[in-house]
């Protein structure tokens, strides 16, 4: 029955080709577009990631639902016990802490709300490769009183490196303090909201303006993403029962979150119309052959072959077509994805950023499985209710198609 489905593939060469180039490029659209869609993925966590997030965050426990509103009761007072007990987590490659405030900025003209930093400035540059310095300089720990601003912050205020600003917060006892720091570089992030708003300068030097030894958040870097939950789960079961929470990206990550829902939603749409288009497809050229053998069927009814030896033969026949279009579409998409991704795909900056970025093909091995059973799926499904005719045709009506 194999050996007989397999030579009647290739009987009609004609139609064959037709429905191998129906399969081919149905499976070469779901990789593409799948591999598209996997670097927007894949980029978009990076950036946000390596912008100022980190793989995972440290505050004492209720500072996530309550912090924003009293910041200064949810503050970590030894980070430096807590940072080490961090280190001797695997894949931990950095640990650094973070002091958070807001309050104005000013150019001794005008001011502007600013949402502020206090960085160790070393270590967020392991971190912060997705930052872009516009102009000047990072920032460094030799930098006791240097600040660095978004590109928001510094045309509003019409600032520049070797400009000074002035900053004006309350203190943790609702003082009012003010300190004056000189503008060492101009950056820009993925995301222009932040930009528009932040201010950077060294944690000894947020922490003299608030007048506290104490840590808003601990930020850890990762040596490999594919680790962070591996992570976090490690650094709950320690950290949770000693009152801190511990956050991965992800969690932190609104816009990737919406962003990748509705990504997924878009590329299980897009799955769905080209089965569907090659199911139509499939079952047009399945149709016509079946009607062309009519006589065929009849001879093998006739000589004592089962109705469902019949529905067999017609679905194994699609069957092995679905796969061979599918091994076919998946080495052609494979090809022309390595050469788009060669090539590159300028890409203009996502909603809410101000940063292009040049896109790939990723290959990944779900996409291609998916790919894959689509593919031969259409082909099944094709083939349903065309053998099931064929099974069963009246031995008498079918033979006079011999005549």
């Amino acid at each position: 029955m194999f050996k007989l489905a397999f030579r009647n593939i290739f009987r009609n060469r004609l139609r064959t080709a037709l429905t191998l180039a129906a399969i081919i490029t149905g499976v070469t659209a779901i990789i593409i577009s799948g591999g598209f869609v996997e670097d927007v993925f894949v980029q978009l966590r990076e950036s946000t990631i390596h912008s100022r997030i980190g793989h995972v965050q440290i505050f004492r426990h209720g500072y996530s639902e309550y912090g924003g509103r009293e910041p200064s009761r949810y503050m970590i007072a030894q980070p430096a016990v807590l940072m080490d007990a961090v280190r001797a987590v695997p894949h931990v490659q950095a640990v650094m802490t973070r002091v958070n405030f807001s309050g104005l900025a000013n150019n001794s003209r005008a001011d502007l709300p600013i949402i502020g930093e206090g960085i160790e400035p070393d270590k967020e540059a392991q971190l912060g490769t997705g930052i872009t310095i516009v102009a000047g300089r990072p920032l460094r720990d030799t930098d006791a009183f240097g600040a660095v601003i978004g590109e928001g912050v510094a045309a509003s205020l019409h600032l520049r490196p070797g400009s000074f600003v002035t900053l004006m917060v309350n203190t943790l006892e609702g003082a009012l303090n003010t300190l004056e720091y000189e503008v060492v570089g101009v950056f820009h992030t993925f995301s222009k909201e932040y930009d528009d708003r932040a201010v950077r300068i060294p944690l000894a030097a947020a922490q003299e303006l608030l007048f506290t030894q104490s840590a808003h958040s601990i930020v850890v870097l990762l040596d490999d993403t594919s680790t962070t939950d591996i992570v976090t789960a490690t650094l709950k079961a320690r950290l949770e029962p000693l009152g801190y929470e511990v956050k991965p990206w992800h969690e932190l990550a609104d816009f990737y979150q919406k962003t990748e829902a509705l990504y997924r939603r878009q590329f299980g749409a897009l799955q769905s119309i080209i089965l569907v288009m090659l199911v139509l497809s499939v079952a047009n050229t399945i149709n016509m052959v079946v009607y062309e053998r009519t006589g065929e069927f009849g001879t093998l009814l006739a000589l004592g072959l089962r109705q469902r030896q019949v529905f067999k033969l017609v679905l194994l026949e699609n069957t092995l077509l679905g796969l061979i279009g599918s091994l076919l579409g998946v080495i052609f998409g494979v090809a022309l994805a390595g050469m788009i991704s060669n090539i590159g795909i300028a890409m203009p900056p996502p909603p809410g950023s101000n940063i292009g970025y040049t896109a790939t093909i990723r290959l990944v091995p779900w996409v291609l499985g998916v790919a894959t059973l689509t593919g031969a799926l259409a082909a099944v499904v094709a083939a349903l209710l065309p053998a099931r005719r064929a099974s069963r045709l009246l031995v008498v009506d079918a033979l006079r198609h011999n005549i």
